[in-house]
């Protein structure tokens, strides 16, 4: 359900904006995406895990703020990051 640190460390890598970077919002929505994918694929065969969905949830609605906030503040970069990530359709 959750990811190993070489896959958290990929995922920055991938998505910093300099070396060092993990707190851009970048990285953050990088790393929640990552997670809500794992645990997505966790429900297909517990679906009653109604704890784990609430924690599922909660990093929704994270992703959600950040990338308004993203938006708000430069939409190039908001853009860029869905098409990255394959968050839009």
């Amino acid at each position: 359900m959750t990811i190993t640190a070489e896959k958290k460390l990929e995922v920055i890598k991938d998505n910093a904006q300099a070396k060092g970077d993990t707190g851009s919002p970048e990285v953050q929505v990088a790393i929640l995406t990552e997670r809500i994918r794992n645990l997505t694929d966790h429900f297909k065969a517990n679906h009653k895990d109604n704890h784990s969905r609430r924690g599922l949830l909660m990093m929704v609605n994270k992703r959600r703020t950040l990338l308004a906030y993203l938006k708000k503040k430069d939409v190039e970069r908001y853009n860029a990051l869905i098409q990255k990530l394959g968050l839009r359709k």
